[in-house]
């Protein structure tokens, strides 16, 4: 039975190579090495040794995945014919090293692979770092790095950090957990002599180091506890659970979904806001108050037994599969038109589902009241179902401020009120409609409009060394008119 010995150059130069591995280097065996590029290797053919490897499929090869099952591969090729031999990796044969993997998981009839002795690169980060492995220690690969796999609470080590496309990539994946400035240590080339390097760094520079290369692994410490529990997508839900608790913030504890409604379209706005404005800073804090709401809906759907946040991330999560079937699925979308066409297709299954028939169904009455009130009024008025013109809907405002009048002198906080002031507020909506003006927008010209008057009106007040109190309604009213006068050319 024909043996490959696997055995570890250490991670730097000769000082650091196993006595157990050079006796075997030196045995007269044939040694094939993963690759030549290791201090180690110059200093043993300076002593005479012979080697071949695999350096050739890092050239032939597109994946990292097939270099490594290749030269497996052609390891028990080798071992077929009946020879024993050396196959030599960087560090422990055992620590990071997919081709040693390989070797053991696919094991070939008449091959025995025996490992052999080494010294892991973990050994000297570890001692350079002044760090202690048991406090918790994470081990991870850079060219496979993903953001779930990290765990703040430990000590981190990532190898394969051999270029600066590979340190870009984990520095963006890093920062999906840890602070933008988070101090980090690039420790290059560690326990050659002459050639160790270690520097710390904010993360956002790890990208910019250019003697980055094989040799390069990147140290991430532990993040305080308090950091910890900031970062944590976790934590925020929790937040919102302890301000809803009978020991909670009174204003919390007393919400409702309906009282909320207003505040989700305020947020959404703010949103809105940012994104116009280019403003990132601010888009990251809308965005987390936009998040609130939801969260605070979550967890009243919880308290009252109607849904949790899990819920709602599974109903997410399961929508987006089921309307991406060119991803998740066997359809093909080549472009941005077929792939929302197939989000469209999945969007009426689902509503078919319900039943929704007639002439509102496709009326979507969700949005800004004032447009959706304009497309219902639209939709409505193409089977005719409309005014015939302008003053016929003038008359019904007059009709419906009248009914309003009539409530409010009869208890100005009845519901009454409510449903007349809403049908008055339907009846305007379609004035701007028939006059072909969006609402929306002349509302919120009017409330400019407002604004910069009423701003005027306050630097009035400021500049009178007054109190708001010390005016009257008939002052204030001539500064109004007043404020109409000086504003009438910017409006």
């Amino acid at each position: 039975m024909a043996v490959i010995h696997v055995v570890g150059l250490g991670p730097g130069d000769l000082s650091g190579l196993p006595m157990g591995t050079y006796q075997l280097l030196t045995s007269g065996l044939p040694v094939v090495l993963r690759t030549r590029i290791h201090p180690v290797v110059t200093q043993l053919e300076e002593q005479g040794l012979v080697f071949e490897s695999f350096d050739d499929l890092y050239e032939t090869v597109d994946e990292f995945q097939q270099v490594y099952l290749e030269m497996a591969k052609r390891l028990f090729a080798k071992a077929a014919q009946g020879q024993d031999f050396i196959y030599a990796v960087p560090g422990h044969p055992l620590v990071a090293e997919q081709s040693v993997q390989n070797l053991l998981h696919m094991q070939e009839p008449g091959v025995d692979v025996k490992i052999g002795p080494g010294q892991s690169f973990l050994d000297i980060a570890a001692a350079r770092l002044q760090i202690d492995p048991i406090d918790g220690l994470m081990l991870l690969d850079g060219t496979t790095l993903v953001d779930r796999a990290l765990n703040p609470t430990v000590h981190l080590l990532i190898a394969q950090v051999y270029q600066q496309a590979i340190a870009a990539e984990v520095k963006l994946t890093l920062m999906e957990v840890y602070p933008d400035d988070y101090e980090i240590t690039v420790i290059r080339a560690a326990g050659v002599t002459d050639e160790e390097r270690i520097e710390r760094i904010p993360l956002y520079e790890l990208d910019r180091i250019s003697w980055v290369d094989h040799l390069t692994t990147v140290y991430v410490p532990p993040m305080d506890a308090q950091a910890q529990r900031l970062r944590d997508l976790w934590e925020a839900v929790d937040i919102v659970a302890r301000l809803r608790a009978p020991n909670g913030c009174p204003w919390d504890r007393e919400q409702t979904h309906a009282s909320l409604r207003k505040y989700v379209i305020e947020e959404a706005y703010e949103v809105a806001q940012a994104i116009d404005e280019e403003d990132e800073e601010q888009l990251a804090d809308e965005l987390g108050d936009l998040l609130l709401q939801v969260l605070l809906h979550a967890q009243i759907g919880r308290e009252f037994g109607e849904f949790t946040i899990r819920d709602v991330f599974a109903r997410l999560s399961a929508k987006l599969i089921r309307r991406h079937p060119h991803v998740f699925g066997s359809r093909e979308a080549e472009d941005v038109t077929v792939a929302n066409q197939l989000w469209d297709e999945v969007k009426r299954q689902e509503q078919g589902d319900q039943g929704a028939t007639g002439i509102l169904a496709n009326v979507s009455l969700s949005g800004p009241a004032l447009m959706v009130a304009t497309d219902v009024q639209k939709a409505a008025a193409k089977v005719g179902f409309d005014w015939k013109q302008v003053k016929d809907v003038l008359e019904k405002i007059n009709e419906e401020m009248t009914e309003l009048q009539e409530e409010l002198r009869v208890d100005e906080n009845s519901e009454a009120v409510d449903e007349e002031l809403g049908d008055l507020l339907f009846a305007c909506v379609n004035v701007s409609r028939f006059c072909k003006r969006d609402a929306e927008a002349l509302l919120m010209r009017a409330t400019h409009k407002f604004v910069k008057r009423f701003n005027w009106v306050e630097s009035s007040v400021r500049a009178s060394g007054k109190d708001w109190s010390a005016f009257s309604a008939d002052r204030l009213d001539d500064l109004w008119r007043d404020a109409k006068i000086a504003l009438r050319d910017k409006n």
